[in-house]
């Protein structure tokens, strides 16, 4: 048990990625709670996991909420009593050209990915630094390092991540506290599968064709990043014994973007 009852926050938790790490990290003896911004999805996903109650919760949080973070923050802290593990991975995706890009879903995107990493990570190190520990881990994507047409908000975000990894990783040495990105490659998400046709429909291409020459075409092996694959690498990086990864990002992609 790498993470016994050691607790957690994961936002964005009630489906796709967040989930599965609820799940791997519960697996591992963790108290988990899901953050996310549909309260009875997360209830049902905590319910999924625990029926009890007793080792995950469901959280209702609005990362781009100041009240809701801290308020959402506080309340896993009265369950559990410690805050050892945030997963920052709460975020939507929006595709279009620049010139076309309305400047509320600009907006939009970046303060779900950017401001809700910056909110919940002041509340997770103010409870943290008190405790002398913990793992904040960030979302990012191939995208942290990569650019592709369509994406520019989700690019320029993911990139603001790595940024913002470092200088926690700097800021909270001192304080026992370590930080990464995981930078995964396409995972076939529901967030996925909505860029698909949209995809197709700007590039003027099949959705096979968005599939095999757009998403995978730089994998070794032509295949999706699983979800399991994500979480397994957020398990690595949480139970990571020493401060020797901090401020290091990972890219989990199948072979796409190699450092």
């Amino acid at each position: 048990m790498r993470l016994q009852n050691k607790v957690a926050i994961i936002t964005g938790a009630a489906s796709g990625i967040g989930k599965q790490i609820a799940v791997t990290f519960a697996r591992e003896g963790g108290l988990v709670a899901i953050a996310d911004l549909n309260r009875d999805a997360a209830n049902a996903a905590a319910r999924e996991i625990d029926p009890t109650g007793k080792r995950a919760i469901g959280v209702s949080m609005d990362v781009t909420d100041e009240k809701q973070v801290d308020a959402g923050t506080a309340k896993v802290v009265e369950t559990f009593g410690a805050l050892d593990v945030l997963v920052s991975n709460a975020g939507i995706q929006i595709v279009a050209p620049i010139v076309e890009f309305e400047f509320a879903k600009w907006k939009q995107l970046l303060a779900i990915h950017l401001d809700g990493a910056f909110l919940t990570t002041r509340a997770a190190l103010r409870q943290m630094y008190k405790q002398r520990s913990g793992s904040v881990i960030y979302m990012g994507s191939v995208h942290s390092k990569e650019a592709s047409v369509l994406k520019a908000p989700y690019v320029t975000a993911k990139h603001g991540l790595i940024g913002l990894a470092k200088v926690v990783a700097k800021e909270g040495a001192a304080h026992g506290v370590r930080a990464n990105v995981i930078c995964p490659g396409f995972v076939r998400t529901p967030l996925v599968e909505k860029q698909i046709p949209e995809q197709a429909k700007e590039l003027g291409i099949s959705q096979e064709d968005v599939i095999k020459k757009v998403m995978l075409k730089e994998t070794v092996d032509g295949e999706f990043t699983t979800v399991e694959d994500v979480a397994e690498t957020a398990l690595f990086l949480a139970c990571f014994a020493s401060n020797a990864l901090t401020g290091q990002s990972i890219v989990v992609s199948h072979g796409w973007f190699m450092q």
